[in-house]
């Protein structure tokens, strides 16, 4: 497959470390949130194995923050996901699916809770702040709704917890997981959070000075050489070996919370107001005609840039493949699917064609590991 050059622009954003990873040799990106977010440094392959082993410090600057302050704030925040928000602490993350009047997803963010009257939402890649914005226009909501400058640095695997301890001391690695707290880096403080996007483990710096964060992203290079710190980004291969769902890929604004896994996220039973509660009640009485699963097919490498029918030996749709990518510890190609009833158990299986070619599909649960 021949890859092809992304023309920037103004509207394409670069970030405050863009000019750092391309000299330590980024060979991809793709586009999240209007902006440039670094796909590979070499091998997917060689990255995943090293993320599995040691440290790597990723430029995630793409994900952004929708910040939502003002007497109203927590009403919106509440209003936009299906997750009870009623007891939540400042200080801490919360991973809520937000959720449309038809009861479709229309991103699935981290929010932080930083005050009572003050919130970001951590964005997957979507115009939630146009979203926001609207409702609290509707609903003449006494808010501000806002973009800040935040360029987030994550350190992400295993080695993480022995760098961030070497540079912020024995407090920050006894951070639960997603809680957050300020940190001191040369004179200036930052938030940060036990978070990222993988299961390797790791922190993620919400840098709200430029300048410090420029230094402290070269600063991490500097401590980290005897972790054996790279430059690195969110791997395809262990996010799909670990199920970590990708917004845009393997769901949108088409599918709703249950097929998607997300159904401790959904609180139907408190008292609390959000968008399609109704329809959502009526789906679980009804039960969910899909659901999203994974598979595995005796292939060596795949390309994945749009859905891929699976049908079974009669010719009837499965489901469609959304995600996919050769595993080196399967051994074989792993991917994320959308199953429709009454095939979405583990043990079936199916067929799909790539270039004319018949390959075997078997069914699985998700996460693989």
């Amino acid at each position: 497959m021949k890859n092809y050059s992304i023309a920037k622009s103004r509207r394409l954003r670069s970030t405050p470390y863009t000019s750092r990873i391309e000299k330590q040799g980024v060979t991809a990106y793709t586009v999240y949130n209007h902006m440039l977010l670094p796909a590979a440094f070499g091998s997917v392959e060689n990255a995943c194995e090293h993320l599995k082993k040691k440290v790597q410090v990723w430029d995630v600057a793409a994900e952004r923050q929708v910040e939502i302050s003002g007497k109203d704030s927590a009403k919106l925040v509440q209003l936009m996901t299906c997750r009870d928000l009623s007891k939540s602490k400042i200080g801490r993350c919360y991973y809520c699916p937000i959720i449309d009047d038809d009861g479709n997803l229309v991103n699935d963010p981290v929010i932080l809770k930083l005050a009572d009257d003050k919130w970001w939402i951590s964005i997957a890649d979507s115009d939630v702040i146009f979203f926001a914005k609207g409702l609290a226009t509707g609903n003449k909501f006494n808010v501000k709704i806002s973009e800040p400058n935040v360029d987030i640095i994550a350190v992400q695997g295993p080695k993480s917890f022995d760098l961030m301890k070497k540079i912020f001391g024995q407090e920050i690695i006894e951070l639960k997981f997603f809680g957050f707290d300020y940190f001191n880096f040369k004179g200036v403080k930052h938030l940060i959070a036990r978070s990222g996007w993988s299961k390797q483990g790791g922190f993620e710096i919400y840098v709200q000075n430029t300048q410090s964060g420029q230094e402290l992203y070269d600063y991490l290079f500097q401590e980290g050489k005897e972790f054996d710190v790279k430059p690195g980004c969110p791997n395809l291969i262990e996010r799909i070996e670990s199920g970590l769902l990708s917004y845009g890929n393997d769901f949108d604004n088409n599918d709703n919370p249950f097929e998607c896994g997300f159904e401790k996220y959904v609180n139907l039973d408190s008292e609390i107001v959000f968008l399609g509660k109704e329809k959502l009640k009526k789906i679980k009485l009804g039960g969910i005609k899909r659901k999203l699963m994974g598979i595995k097919i005796d292939l060596d490498k795949i390309s994945i840039t749009k859905s891929i029918n699976i049908n079974d030996d009669k010719g009837n749709l499965i489901g469609e493949l959304r995600s996919a990518c050769y595993s080196p510890h399967f051994k074989k190609v792993i991917g994320i699917a959308m199953i429709n009833e009454p095939y979405c158990k583990a043990s079936i299986t199916g067929k799909l064609e790539i270039d004319g070619n018949s390959f075997t599909v078997n069914v699985c649960d998700l996460p693989f590991i």
